[in-house]
């Protein structure tokens, strides 16, 4: 299986972007998988929000084919422990799913297409995190899944 994460527009703090770079790497070993950012939209203070979640929908979408699983990082969605996300993915690889593809959408979340074509909805947390932190959280997250379904030692 395949994991794609694909995020809107780049990450700016160094903090966050070093952090990326570690877990990513550290997931290589795990599993294939296309970090994928996004450009931000060109003027889009001059957008209305229902514009620009449309625009950064339709970039969004660009980025997958029929097959792929589609999962939202959405406030929303279905919580999980660290245990139940690391199933979740185990279920996912056991259905024979090719490409499953995280997206984490801009500050203002997904356009209604994007809802419609998603399979899945998942929240981190309660709380709510920028989304550029997210993108951390969820490859920390997505590291210990793997660490967990390999039986090692990283989740204690």
């Amino acid at each position: 299986m395949k994991i794609k994460l694909v995020v809107i527009s780049k990450t700016d703090a160094d903090y966050l972007k070093e952090g990326l770079k570690v877990y990513l790497e550290r997931l290589k070993h795990y599993v294939s998988l296309e970090y994928i950012e996004l450009p931000a939209l060109k003027q889009a203070g001059k957008l209305t929000l229902a514009e620009l979640k449309n625009r950064e929908g339709e970039t969004l979408l660009k980025q997958m084919n029929s097959s792929c699983i589609l999962v939202l990082l959405d406030e929303k969605g279905k919580g999980y422990t660290s245990v139940g996300f690391s199933e979740f993915i185990q279920q996912k690889m056991n259905s024979g799913v090719k490409t499953l593809v995280f997206a984490i959408g801009g500050a203002y979340g997904f356009s209604e297409e994007v809802y419609k074509r998603a399979n899945f909805r998942i929240a981190l947390s309660q709380l709510t995190f920028s989304h550029q932190m997210v993108r951390l959280f969820f490859v920390e997250q997505l590291y210990r899944a793997f660490t967990i379904l390999k039986g090692e030692g990283y989740h204690h």
